[in-house]
């Protein structure tokens, strides 16, 4: 049976200069770094946001940015629970869901060019909703990358379950996007899609595995 990482608390872990390593420092290097990474990170995120708000036209959007903010705060205050302590946190991680319907427009409509703005009189909906998009999947890359360098395992379901959440996010958003014609959706031929389909089968059956000799006996 699988351990459960929330019940590892009580393990005793060792490190060989020093001895006996208490829960809190039950951390290794690449962990630390890379867990300050998406911390950070996630602070730029919420901070962005506040700026933003102000800005905001589309009642819709409005509701996306609130939602997504507290539940981005409260996703933060788990993980800092976790990591500062290397226990269970006061609470687990918990699933967010949008708002939105999973349906893609496809197709290219005529737009003008992207170019920089000027001037802050400039900042758009579109503008906001990219930004916001754009945090959400440096969310998930950064969560992803410290959760594969964690040792500590309460920490690392931590991260591991805040993944889809910044996915659930990025998902929403780029809906947003696409039903505004901000981000839009090209297709390739039917010919061509059709070929990339059928690029791979299925495998046929399990392969008898071939003999490894260096086992000692």
């Amino acid at each position: 049976m699988t351990q459960n990482p929330f019940q590892e608390h009580n393990q005793t872990h060792q490190n060989m200069q020093t001895g006996s390593v208490s829960q809190q420092m039950n951390h290794g290097g690449h962990e630390v770094f890379d867990v300050h990474e998406a911390l950070s990170g996630t602070i730029a995120a919420l901070d962005q946001a506040l700026l933003f708000r102000p800005h905001v036209k589309d009642p819709e959007l409005l509701d996306i940015l609130d939602r997504q903010y507290r539940f981005r705060l409260n996703e933060y205050n788990i993980t800092v629970d976790a990591f500062t302590t290397g226990k269970d946190p006061s609470q687990h991680t918990g699933r967010y869901e949008m708002k939105e319907g999973n349906d893609f427009v496809y197709g290219l409509k005529q737009s003008p060019p992207k170019k920089p703005i000027q001037s802050v009189a400039e900042v758009s909906d579109e503008l906001i909703s990219g930004f916001l998009l754009g945090a959400a999947k440096a969310g998930a890359s950064a969560k992803t990358t410290a959760a594969t360098e964690t040792t500590n395992p309460v920490v690392r379901r931590v991260l591991a379950d805040s993944v889809p959440n910044c996915i659930e996010m990025a998902y929403e958003l780029s809906i947003y996007q696409n039903k505004h014609h901000y981000y839009q959706m090209p297709q390739l031929v039917q010919q061509d899609m059709q070929q990339m389909l059928n690029a791979f089968a299925p495998a046929q059956g399990q392969p008898a595995m071939p003999p490894n000799n260096n086992q000692v006996q």
